[in-house]
């Protein structure tokens, strides 16, 4: 029989010390803003800002023909990772009603009621403000006016219009998430050569295949939401062609990299590299038009492996 405890008598002059711990109040208030300060940092999509950091880093390096100054390669990363967070806060803002209808986005701050309209676009605006002004300061105009146009172009000519209109967006969409290479480069020589111009190539077209796949994973949402992506409004033999169509186009485009000047320490990863993501897509392909069940991620969570591995190579490769 299980019996309860007698209660403790507390000896006469003895003062009972409080329990540690703050108050149920202050801790409520520590979590509360423990809760926002994430809300802010997801809205502006870190996982985004870090893959962006990856191709710009190995970029600025090759610019320079190994480290570049410290000044511009801190300016850069920072004001980089701002305008990448600003691009996103802002693209949370203009999406949030169509975030509400989808299960990925349905619990970002905005559906979720986390933080207000209102909040979230100042915040982004001033992310914004900032980064081109530090790029303004302390690079050069090509850098600022490509910072400021990436920005620009992601949430006014993707955002709002290109990405609700046509299948075409992600195609369209390309070229500012391949923008960071060509500022990274424009920051350390003030100009755009056929090496930047190269490696822009292979990050656009790297963004169909990779995005493809998120779009046939999350199919049903995006016609949810109405949304016109590839997946959605064209067919799986479609869809199949234009994943194995620009993954080719990326191997061709890091072969022109390699022809540009660097060594079999980038030309061996590259073909090694490429002719596993081009393996992936076969397969993702061949599934999909066997009417098999498909597993896209597979080819989403490769295609970063593989932009990163291929960048990484090229950082080396400027190093020796």
């Amino acid at each position: 029989m299980i019996t309860e405890r007698p209660a403790q008598r507390r000896a006469p002059g003895v003062v009972e010390r409080p329990k540690k711990g703050a108050p149920p109040a202050v801790a409520e208030a520590r979590r509360d803003w423990t809760a926002l300060l994430r809300a802010y940092v997801s809205l502006t999509k870190p996982q985004i800002v870090e893959l962006l950091l990856v191709t710009t880093v190995p970029t600025m390096m090759l610019a320079a023909g190994g480290w570049p100054d410290p000044l511009t390669f801190v300016v850069v990363l920072v004001g980089g990772a701002l305008a990448g967070g600003a691009a996103s806060a802002l693209n949370c803002y203009i999406d949030r009603d169509i975030d509400q209808l989808m299960r990925r986005t349905k619990r970002r701050p905005l559906p979720t009621n986390t933080i207000t309209p209102r909040a979230v676009l100042i915040f982004g605006l001033t992310l914004a403000v900032i980064s081109v002004v530090m790029m303004a300061v302390l690079t050069n105009w090509l850098a600022t006016a490509l910072t400021a146009a990436s920005i620009f172009y992601y949430d006014v000519v993707y955002t709002l219009w290109l990405k609700r209109r046509t299948p075409a967006n992600t195609f369209w969409g390309g070229v500012c998430g391949a923008a960071p290479v060509l500022i990274g480069w424009a920051a350390v020589t003030g100009g755009l050569s056929p090496m930047a111009w190269a490696l822009f190539a292979v990050v656009f077209f790297w963004q169909m295949p990779h995005f493809y796949a998120l779009a046939v994973k999350y199919k049903e949402d995006y016609a949810r939401a109405s949304i016109p992506m590839l997946p959605v409004v064209r067919s799986a033999q479609r869809v199949n062609f234009e994943i194995l169509f620009y993954t080719v186009l990326t191997l061709a485009s890091s072969a022109w990299v390699w022809a540009l000047g660097l060594s079999w320490i980038y030309g061996g990863t590259a073909i090694v590299s490429g002719l596993v993501f081009l393996a992936e897509a076969i397969r993702l392909a061949y599934k999909n038009r066997a009417g098999e069940v498909v597993k896209p991620m597979r080819l989403f969570h490769l295609s970063i492996t593989y932009l990163t591995v291929l960048f990484l190579a090229v950082a080396v490769d400027a190093l020796v």
